[in-house]
């Protein structure tokens, strides 16, 4: 039977979120349910609520959870009734050009549930990058839930599904990061610092982190960075330059998107380096430069879609590392907090008072 449970919703443009009722239906073909644990507060929520992704109002919100799968339709193999899961949005779907190539996280056919989630009035729901997981309960499509370790913090583990995945992702799977490297990340909020810790993981040597806010470098140095730089005050690629003994860092992590940090990042690594960009740009944006620039550097310019990952893949490894102790994923936490603190958390977010807020159903 359809079950009646609490979520957070968006009804119209800019206006403030709303806690309510809402019907999740019974899962069907290759369907789930899962019973929310923890939620993160992304910026893409935010975005969804302001318009920014599409008009397709009333949104469900919350997308960087795990939880526990309560139930499943028919053909559903992966998941089980009681495992612990966390969700992802791009569950690749196996047989497109993409996947065919063995290049499965450039799927361009990836999975969401077939039925949608309502209102009580039957009005249907958008869920957000659908997921829809500020809410006690979700219903996605059984690709989207990845088995992890159930002995990790749901607050913790739900990062995963997006913020910390796609700054990890973006040093050690599009960035390919190895040892001994330099890496620089300019934008040190929650994806930059994953940025910072992903390097960290991967054995760079040198890690600086840039921004304008000495908090988040603060936060960025305990995460792993050896170097800080306040670009308030300094000039990035010189003050990176200098750090790298004259040539630039191998690797630079864009975890802003606007054209201004982009061709700092370009300027600022070695002949032959890599630039990752992982901040998402808006549309309007633009970008000017000679184009003999990019001729005469050589090197990599890449852009990182959702870190690059695979979620059966990565979710598991990243969630043992953090159980062994070898990736602090949970000093990203910075508050829990409940389904009617959402409003609260994006002001909070917007003023970079923190590196996370998780919903705790």
């Amino acid at each position: 039977m359809p079950q009646q449970v609490r979520g957070v919703i968006a009804r119209s443009k800019g206006a403030m979120v709303e806690l309510v009722d809402i019907v999740i239906p019974d899962p069907g073909p290759g369907e789930v349910v899962v019973a929310v644990a923890a939620c993160g507060v992304c910026h893409t929520d935010l975005t969804y609520r302001d318009g920014g992704i599409n008009d397709e109002f009333p949104f469900l919100l919350g997308h960087e959870a795990a939880g526990t799968v309560e139930s499943v339709g028919e053909g559903v193999e992966s998941v089980k009734p009681g495992d612990f899961v966390v969700l992802n949005w791009r569950a690749v779907c196996g047989r497109c050009r993409a996947c065919k190539r063995g290049l499965p996280q450039y799927c361009f056919d990836t999975f969401n549930a077939s039925q949608k989630m309502t209102l009580t009035d039957g009005t249907e729901l958008t869920p957000a990058l659908g997921i829809g997981a500020f809410a006690d309960k979700t219903l996605v499509h059984s690709g989207q839930c990845t088995k992890v370790d159930p002995a990790a913090d749901p607050a913790v583990a739900g990062l995963l599904g997006c913020g910390v995945m796609a700054g990890l992702g973006a040093a050690v799977n599009t960035g390919a990061v190895g040892r001994g490297d330099s890496v620089a990340v300019i934008g040190c909020g929650g994806v930059g610092d994953a940025a910072v810790a992903g390097a960290r993981l991967a054995g760079a040597s040198t890690i600086i982190a840039v921004d304008r806010d000495e908090k988040k470098l603060a936060w960025a140095a305990e995460l792993g960075a050896t170097h800080t730089v306040n670009a308030s005050d300094t000039d990035p690629v010189a003050a990176i330059a200098g750090l790298t003994g004259g040539f630039g860092a191998d690797v630079v992590i864009d975890a802003v998107g606007r054209p201004e940090t982009w061709k700092q990042a370009f300027y600022a690594r070695d002949l032959a380096g890599t630039v990752v960009l992982v901040g998402v740009p808006t549309p309007d944006l633009r970008l000017d430069m000679p184009l003999l620039d990019f001729f005469s550097r050589g090197g990599a310019l890449k852009s990182s879609w959702y870190g690059d990952c695979l979620p059966e893949r990565d979710f598991p490894a990243l969630v043992d590392l953090h159980l062994q102790g070898r990736l602090p994923l949970e000093k990203f936490v910075t508050e829990r907090i409940g389904l009617d603190d959402v409003e609260k958390a994006f002001h909070t977010m917007h003023s970079g008072e923190v590196l996370r807020s998780v919903v705790i159903l």
